[in-house]
């Protein structure tokens, strides 16, 4: 029986930085709400840092979803990855640039591998 693969981390953030000597990762201005002035309002730059774990080895898909209704998300990225097996923890770092937001309201988002829904979490957007 193959296991399902495993969420052990879900941060948005400003950028994330590796060191190149020791692979470290350096999560830089953690957030979890946004706050507009007026809206539609795009944010320039965030980073969905998230680190995945018992996914079986070759290569996989992820697919991170958006919107104000979890039953009615539009897809935001879409990009393969490479698991040299289950025990490995996987790091990705999804940039996601010029993000609209057309009101206020909590938005919710959808992490899927390999179109298996693995987290379903949201961001919250006030005025």
């Amino acid at each position: 029986m193959q296991s399902k693969p495993q969420v052990l981390a879900w941060l948005t953030c400003d950028g994330v930085h590796i060191d190149p000597a020791t692979g470290k990762h350096t999560i830089l201005g953690v957030f979890s709400n946004i706050r507009a002035r007026q809206f539609p309002v795009t944010h320039p730059l965030m980073v969905w840092f998230l680190t995945l774990s018992d996914v079986p080895a070759g290569e996989h898909k992820i697919r991170i979803s958006m919107g104000l209704d979890p039953a009615h998300t539009q897809k935001l990225l879409e990009r393969p990855f490479q698991s040299q097996g289950p025990l490995q923890r996987i790091n990705l770092i999804n940039e996601i640039r010029n993000l609209s937001f057309p009101q206020a309201g909590d938005y919710s988002i959808i992490v899927e591998v390999d179109d298996e829904p693995l987290l379903a979490t949201s961001i919250g957007v006030a005025g």
